[in-house]
């Protein structure tokens, strides 16, 4: 049953992306033990516990901004009266709105993403290389103080066997 568990196919399942065989003897294994119903609840609890954490909550002043054209939309009038569009067709275009320009709400996001000049780019590969090198020239004095410790345990043991 463990190997079961570890398949992966319960990650499959929470995930949403199970086919229906996957699903049907998911549920059938579920049914029947235990451990897999108690596996599953603990992967849901787990998954939601994890989308709650990352979760980016949004800036505070955009929440002022959406409500600001809630209220606009409704001091403008009916807010349930649709806007109505140009169409390509050409028919009676004059009596047809243009949707207005301020309709929309600008959203601010911040990327994920590092932008890096190019120039940067060249630094971290310089200072990449040169930790490689360091990294070398610390293996290979590493290697050569072990050595010279040892040649001179050796040293200390001919000379005691000297004495003697």
């Amino acid at each position: 049953m463990k190997k079961y568990i570890d398949s992966g196919i319960l990650e499959v399942f929470v995930m949403g992306a199970a086919t229906d065989e996957e699903v049907n003897e998911l549920m059938y294994m579920k049914a029947k033990h235990p451990e897999v119903d108690e596996a599953l609840k603990q992967l849901e609890t787990d998954m939601k516990k994890l989308a709650g954490e990352m979760a980016i909550s949004p800036p505070q002043h955009m929440w002022e901004q959406i409500e600001d054209e809630i209220d606009g939309l409704i001091h403008q009038g009916n807010p349930a009266q649709p806007i109505k569009f140009r169409t390509s067709d050409g028919d009676d275009n004059k009596h047809k709105k243009k949707p207005p320009e301020d309709q929309f709400i600008p959203i601010e996001s911040e990327s994920n993403h590092m932008r890096l000049h190019k120039s940067w780019r060249w630094i971290f590969v310089a200072v990449f290389v040169i930790g490689k090198i360091f990294l070398g020239f610390a293996i290979y004095f590493y290697l050569e103080n072990r050595q010279t410790k040892q040649q001179l345990q050796e040293l200390r043991t001919e000379i005691r066997e000297l004495r003697k």
